[in-house]
Order: structure tokens, then C-alpha cells, then sequence
């Protein structure tokens, strides 16, 4: 069989979506535009690296631009900024924060940035314990994690971010304006290193806006990340995920979330694996174009009595020993909807450690802005005063 040659360049602007807004405008297209308006092709770059580069909207702020041009600028309305409804710091040392943005129809989602931890100089080696985060401290680079939808249609029972069902997808302008505005609000020896697309929403069922999404952020004249740096999370849509390794040459970071190692139990919590069950997703990662040394991550949400079973941990071992993959354990954070727990520590430990027993890389993800109902699974419909979305429902007991 012939093997595909692997994307090695960016998808160009006729193979996506048009755009919608003037934030969703590449270099090229901003020249189409200009260039009808009586302007040099080279002033598109300068706009773009205008808006992406430096978080200016305001056209008068263009200070290499002519006065004429500055003026139709603001007449067609560039202004992409999303105003921010509520902030939550954490209260804990992990200095994560998490952001409620309010949209253009007055729905909100919600975005986190989580500084990353590095070893803390005043603890010893012997005293450190990585996988608990004792001995670490919060450092001065920063990953934001980003919403792609208003809710989520694939009602896992572990989150909370399905609780109100899906309301809408989020435009590419929503989702990227996200991440200007999380940049635009980091503490002056911050820098945002990392996008990941684990909030609210299944990125792959919004995929188009999601592909502008990662053209517009790892663009070298825009924000500029590496596309090592930019992370998608799924929960399984299979012709999806070989859409986006086609589409990206499989440069894009990819993260599953599996959080079951039979059809049985992952069906139950995971309502997407009906549709696509572990076997064709397990083939669909084999064939997902991975460039030499990178791995794809398996997210697994540890929730007592359900999934974290040793025996689960041989299991998960055989199911993927034909794909590179390194293991994200999750204890299950809290949330109000679900009487669904994390195990006690000593057994997520000892499934760490079954998983290491059989040559898998494993890490125990640190639980950071728990407090700010901001960890992984607890992104929900809030409103700026913290209530609920009217529409929520509770989640029953699997087990």
C-alpha cells in the first residue's frame, strides 16, 4: 500500500473555511482585501501582524499605516476583543486563573491559564515528589487552556462541560480572540507558551473553525507557537482525527481521551464510543501520521470503582502497545453534578506504577484550580455572579 506523503506546510487559505470576521484573516486574504481597496499586497502582513501579533484592534494604534487606510479599518470594524464578565485567581499557590468571556450573543465560556511548574530551589531532591507536586512551584511560562463550543454535545459523565448539552460552536474569531485575550492579561514576566484545546466543547466537532483556529496561532507573523505547542483533545470522532492528521501532516499535538479500557465501561461514561468503538480507535492512532519521537497523549480520568483497577491498567497496556503513547493520569476533579470520585491517592499510585511495570510512560496530572472549579473537567456554564446555567442537569452514578 502506498504510504501518503506527510504535510509539511500549511494548509493554505482555499483549503479552509472561509473567513468570517477580520480576526479569522490570514496575511494573504488581508492582501486580497486591501489590495480591492486601492493598497500595496504588502500591507496585509502589516495588518495581521497588527491584530495577532501585537493584540491591536484599535486602527488608529497602526501607526505604519496611512491615515486613509486607518479610516476604512475602522469603518468595516476590526475589533475582535472579548470582554471578560468574571476572573477567578486560585486561592492555592498554583497562581491559575480562570476567565469567564462573555460573547457577542451574550453567552459566556470560560478559558484558564495555568503556569507551569518547575522544581522549587528550596526543596531537596529527596523531599520532591512530582507526581503529588510536592517540591514544585508555579513558573513564568504559561499554557492557556481554550474553549472551542458554548457546552458540549458528547456527555461524558466524568465532566461538567456537557452538564448544559451543546448551545453552539464558537467561531474561529471566538476561539483565537480567546487566546489574545489570555495573552493580554499575563503578568509582564509571563509569556504564554502553550495552547491547549481542552475546554469547553469537543474541538473536532467544530472542525473547521478549529483548523483556522491552529493555522492563525502557529502562523510565524501572528502569535507564533510552535504547533509542538498547540494541543488538540479529543474524545474519539475517528474520521475527524484522520482528517486532522491529513490536514496537518500530524504536527499538531493530539490528546485522547480514553478513561476506559473496555467498549462496556468506556460506552457508559463516554456515550461518543458507541459510535466509534476501542477497536477502530485504536486503528485510527496507528495510522495518525506521528513525526519520529512524538507521541501521542491518552488522557485517563482515574474515578473510583469504575476504571482504575490495576487489572484496568494491564489492559490499557495491551490495548495500545502498537501505538506510541504516554499516559495523562487525571484523578477525577470534582464536580456538582456527579457523585462520581477520585481514588485515594495510594491507588492512583499504584496504577502509576502498573503502567511504568509495563514499559508505559506515565504521569499523574497535578490537580491545579480545583478551587476556581478551573481543573480539567470542571469548565461549565456559569454565569458572572457563579450561578449555574438554568438548563444544567445532574449527572447520574456509573459504577
Amino acid at each position: 500500500m502506498r504510504v501518503p506523503l506527510l504535510r509539511t506546510v500549511p494548509l493554505s487559505p482555499k483549503e479552509l473555511a472561509p473567513p468570517q470576521h477580520p480576526l479569522e484573516r490570514l496575511p494573504e486574504e488581508w492582501a486580497e482585501v486591501l489590495v480591492a481597496w486601492g493598497q500595496p499586497k504588502y500591507r496585509g502582513v502589516q495588518v495581521f501582524r497588527w491584530i495577532h501579533q501585537r493584540g491591536i484592534f484599535d486602527a488608529e494604534q497602526m501607526t505604519d499605516l496611512p491615515k486613509a487606510l486607518r479610516q476604512k479599518l475602522r469603518e468595516e470594524g476590526l475589533d475582535g476583543s472579548l470582554p471578560v464578565s468574571a476572573a477567578r485567581g486560585s486561592m492555592a499557590t498554583d497562581r491559575t486563573r480562570k476567565l469567564l468571556v462573555r460573547l457577542h450573543d451574550g453567552k459566556d465560556v470560560e478559558t484558564v491559564l495555568i503556569p507551569q511548574l518547575e522544581k522549587d530551589p528550596d526543596v531537596e531532591d529527596e523531599d520532591r515528589d512530582a507526581d503529588r507536586g510536592v517540591g514544585l512551584r508555579p513558573s513564568d511560562t504559561v499554557t492557556q487552556c481554550i474553549s472551542s463550543q458554548v457546552g458540549c454535545a458528547m456527555g461524558c459523565m466524568f465532566c461538567a462541560s456537557g452538564v448544559a448539552g451543546l448551545q453552539r460552536h464558537l467561531s474561529t474569531a471566538e476561539i483565537v480572540g480567546q487566546v489574545l485575550l489570555g495573552r493580554a492579561t499575563l503578568e509582564p514576566q509571563e509569556r504564554l507558551r502553550n495552547v491547549v484545546l481542552m475546554g469547553m466543547g469537543e474541538p473536532l466537532h467544530n472542525y473547521d473553525a478549529v483548523a483556522r483556529t491552529l493555522v492563525l496561532l502557529t502562523h510565524p507573523d501572528g502569535i507564533g507557537l510552535s504547533t509542538r505547542r498547540v494541543t488538540v483533545s479529543t474524545s474519539g470522532l475517528v474520521p475527524q482525527i484522520d482528517r486532522l492528521g491529513q490536514d496537518f501532516g500530524g504536527q499538531v499535538a493530539l490528546a485522547l481521551s480514553l478513561h476506559a479500557v473496555t467498549d462496556e465501561r468506556r460506552s457508559s461514561i463516554m456515550p461518543i464510543n458507541r459510535k466509534y468503538p476501542l477497536a477502530e480507535l485504536v486503528a485510527c492512532l496507528q495510522r495518525y501520521p506521528l513525526p519520529k519521537r512524538r507521541r501521542i497523549t491518552l488522557e485517563y480520568t482515574l474515578i473510583a470503582g469504575v476504571n482504575d483497577d490495576p487489572k484496568d491498567a494491564d489492559k490499557l497496556a495491551d490495548l495500545m502497545k502498537r501505538v506510541p503513547v504516554k499516559v495523562n493520569l487525571i484523578p477525577m476533579n470534582p464536580i456538582a453534578e456527579s457523585d462520581l470520585n477520585a481514588p485515594q491517592w495510594s491507588g492512583v499510585e499504584r496504577f502509576a506504577e502498573r503502567l511504568r511495570s509495563r514499559g508505559m510512560t506515565a504521569t499523574v496530572r497535578k490537580q491545579r484550580g480545583n478551587d476556581v472549579d478551573a481543573a480539567c473537567g470542571q469548565l461549565a456554564l456559569y454565569g458572572p455572579g457563579g450561578e449555574r446555567s438554568a438548563r444544567t442537569r445532574r449527572l447520574p452514578v456509573t459504577k
